[in-house]
């Protein structure tokens, strides 16, 4: 929901969704999946590269080669609106286009359009697809395959958490083959960036229970990349699209393999069987320095756009009162788990915006480090000391389990930092480790949890109604704490509605004066994304949008490839 992604997620670096939560900080999480509502602010770009292979080559962009990326999760489904880990989404963003895009200034631009108005004072929007346009098995894709993914996301029967869009439409109608236009009740934020979602294909997928159609993991899509073979468990093959509206890519494969361990990750890479992959901090900083890595790799460091946080589920009974928020958010040293976790690679984050940005409340004063305030507002709201000195309230300890997934050891090492600050402050905590897969299907689906460390990728629209509406904390919705506010739900209701940035800005510092009281999620911070490629890969450029962005357009001289 969140892969969220510059943000180390799931796989690689782009993002099918508004919102994308990451199984690894280990993975290049990602900037941008380039065919929808993934969006990433842009960047104060302070790349790094190392000096061997900075240049350009001088030869001409050569086809053939294969890229080898390494991915903790493993995807749950390749239908982009039925996912929202960053492991569907990353790859995904490979298998389908959208009428819209971003560049890599983030600027939406035309993609799948050949033209794209903008009328009424924003309220009505006329596109024209490109002629020629086909799917992977030769099909055209048409007007009537944008009608079909706009129908199938307003049916209350698509178990979806990303709806809310195209309900938003007024009037949506079908003018020609190629030819469809939008019409709003009055400015919508976000009418641009639902024409960025993907594109299904009706001849496929019509007559397809999409709850359980065999296309989940056997796409067939118009992007750049085709599914060639997944092996469960292991690896999954892209090949290029020889059909691919822009070209086909130069690279003739992109390989993901499974390894679900970050250290696993980094000695595979180490030994030349990875391509891509996203460092941790240690590993930037201490494990790959010297002439055989200057000479080999390509090393990139920038502030990612993502956050990671500790979500706090409103259903325990721990978590019902604010004072207790406060009181844990207070019990956290956020540059102690910046030094101790990241090696000081990171950013306190103190809300779900990136600092730096123009939506983000610089009004607003960070909770500090305070053990002993901590200790009052547990203590006003009725948690005593026990005879061990863990608190107890009508009976009941304070003891809950934090929940990491797997392979992810940044946020193993977070859960252990927080579980001796909260042990400081009277709260025992205990931390499960869960495979990625179990941990979206059997927790964070079924919100059996008390509380657990997870990442979302920040937005380059800050409209985050996906996230924290009250509507989404239901069904498939990705409010997962289970976090409701009537205050909140108006303010996301007027923000998204809205097309003017001042008025949106003031929206937006409401929201996020609310999101500092209320503490639904103990905010921790912005990490730095470390994303490691092999020196024989030319064509790379980045961007605000991050390195991936062009990724159909990286290739390898023929007398490198593999």
């Amino acid at each position: 929901m969140k892969k969220k992604s510059g943000f180390l997620r799931s796989p690689g670096e782009f993002s099918l969704r508004a919102h994308c939560f990451s199984a690894g900080n280990n993975l290049f999480r990602a900037s941008f999946f380039r065919l929808a509502a993934v969006l990433l602010l842009a960047v104060l770009f302070c790349v790094q590269v190392c000096a061997a292979g900075e240049g350009s080559s001088e030869e001409s962009p050569a086809y053939g080669g294969r890229l080898i990326m390494g991915s903790i999760g493993e995807p749950s489904n390749l239908i982009p609106y039925l996912a929202s880990d960053s492991a569907s989404a990353e790859v995904a963003g490979l298998l389908y286009t959208s009428p819209l895009e971003y560049d890599k200034d983030l600027n939406i631009v035309k993609c799948a359009a050949e033209e794209w108005e903008v009328l009424e004072g924003g309220t009505f929007m006329r596109f024209r697809l490109k002629e020629g346009l086909v799917w992977q098995d030769g099909h055209p894709l048409t007007a009537d395959d944008v009608t079909f993914t706009y129908n199938l996301m307003i049916d209350p029967k698509t178990p979806t958490a990303y709806a809310a869009d195209f309900l938003n439409v007024k009037e949506y109608r079908q003018t020609g083959p190629l030819s469809f236009e939008v019409r709003y009740d009055a400015p919508y934020a976000r009418a641009a960036i639902t024409w960025m979602q993907p594109i299904l294909p009706k001849h496929i997928l019509e007559r397809e229970n999409i709850t359980s159609t065999r296309y989940a993991r056997n796409p067939v899509g118009a992007g750049p990349f085709k599914l060639k073979s997944w092996e469960p468990g292991s690896r999954i093959v892209l090949e290029a699209n020889d059909r691919y509206f822009k070209g086909r890519p130069y690279i003739d494969e992109i390989i993901y393999r499974i390894i679900p361990d970050g250290t696993t990750m980094f000695l595979e890479a180490r030994a030349g069987k990875l391509d891509f992959v996203g460092l941790s901090p240690q590993q930037y900083l201490r494990q790959t320095q010297g002439e055989w890595w200057e000479k080999n790799w390509r090393k990139y460091k920038y502030l990612a756009s993502g956050y990671t946080y500790l979500g706090l589920n409103f259903k325990s009974p721990f978590f019902q009162d604010k004072r207790v928020r406060q009181a844990l958010s207070c019990a956290i040293d956020r540059e102690g788990i910046i030094k101790g976790a990241l090696f000081g690679m990171g950013e306190p984050a103190f809300g779900p915006y990136k600092p730096g940005t123009w939506v983000y409340n610089t009004a607003l004063k960070p909770y500090d480090y305070d053990p002993e305030r901590a200790r009052r507002l547990l203590a006003e709201a009725g948690w005593r000391p026990g005879k061990d000195g863990i608190l107890e309230k009508d009976g009941l300890r304070f003891e809950f389990t934090i929940l990491v997934n797997q392979g992810n050891n940044e946020r193993i090492k977070v859960a252990v930092i927080l579980q001796q600050m909260f042990r400081a402050v009277g709260v025992k905590v205990s931390i499960r480790t869960v495979e990625w897969a179990a941990f979206l299907k059997e927790f964070v689906d079924t919100r059996k949890f008390d509380a657990l460390i997870l990442a979302w990728n920040i937005l380059d629209d800050p409209d985050i109604f996906d996230v924290w509406h009250s509507s989404a904390a239901e069904g498939h919705g990705l409010n997962f704490v289970s976090f409701c506010n009537e205050e909140v739900d108006r303010l996301l209701e007027k923000g998204r509605a809205s097309a003017d940035k001042a008025e949106r800005k003031a929206i937006y510092d409401r929201f996020q004066q609310i999101l500092h009281d209320e503490q639904p999620y103990l905010f921790l911070y912005v990490p730095y994304s470390l994303p490691m490629v092999q020196a024989r890969f030319q064509g790379i450029q980045p961007a605000p949008a991050g390195i991936t962005y062009n990724l159909d357009r990286w290739w390898v001289p023929r007398a490198l490839q593999e």
